[in-house]
């Protein structure tokens, strides 16, 4: 097992955690706030006192079982690549996407994936990518929130839920 990290922001994290976390390979899922102007904020202060994080997922994942390239693919599947500070209903700098990395080396990798998913789209990519600069855990009620109120909001449909289920990074298979 080659245990590796990385941090996706991609609007409300309450969606794109429950995504995420039904992908194989995918070994620990976190909610939190990334590369942002203040320590230790609250989620009020993310969403009403301007403090520049975005809503974000930390992912660990395992690189034998899923690899970086695959798990970005999934990711792109469910967001808006082309929204600035959008996904869905969510509005603000919060809900913007980012790709976050902590392995210098990933980055060429998110760069020439970031390159590959333009080619589909006439509208600029908006995703950030950047090198995580600092991630505080959100508070334990935002955990695993879609788990705990199934009914709650999210902008990722059903469908993406259950393709995440059977999702299988073929390249991996040995």
């Amino acid at each position: 097992m080659y245990e590796k990290e990385i941090y996706l922001a991609g609007g409300c994290f309450w969606g794109t955690e429950k995504y995420l976390e039904h992908v194989l390979g995918i070994l620990e899922t976190e909610v939190g706030y990334a590369n942002g102007l203040t320590k230790n904020p609250t989620y009020e202060e993310v969403c009403h006192n301007n403090t520049g994080h975005a809503e974000t997922v930390k992912v660990v994942y395992d690189d034998d079982i899923i690899g970086l390239s695959y798990l970005l693919t999934l990711y792109y599947d469910v967001i808006n690549p082309t929204s600035i500070n959008r996904q869905g209903g969510d509005v603000g700098s919060q809900y913007r996407t980012g790709i976050y990395y902590t392995d210098n080396k990933d980055e060429e990798m998110i760069l020439a994936s970031i390159k590959e998913l333009q080619k589909k789209y006439d509208e600029k990519i908006a995703i950030e990518v950047l090198p995580l600069t600092n991630y505080y855990k959100a508070e334990e009620y935002h955990q695993k929130y879609l788990t705990k109120n199934p009914n709650g909001y999210c902008h990722i449909g059903v469908d993406k839920f259950e393709k995440a289920k059977k999702a299988r990074d073929e390249s991996k298979n040995r």
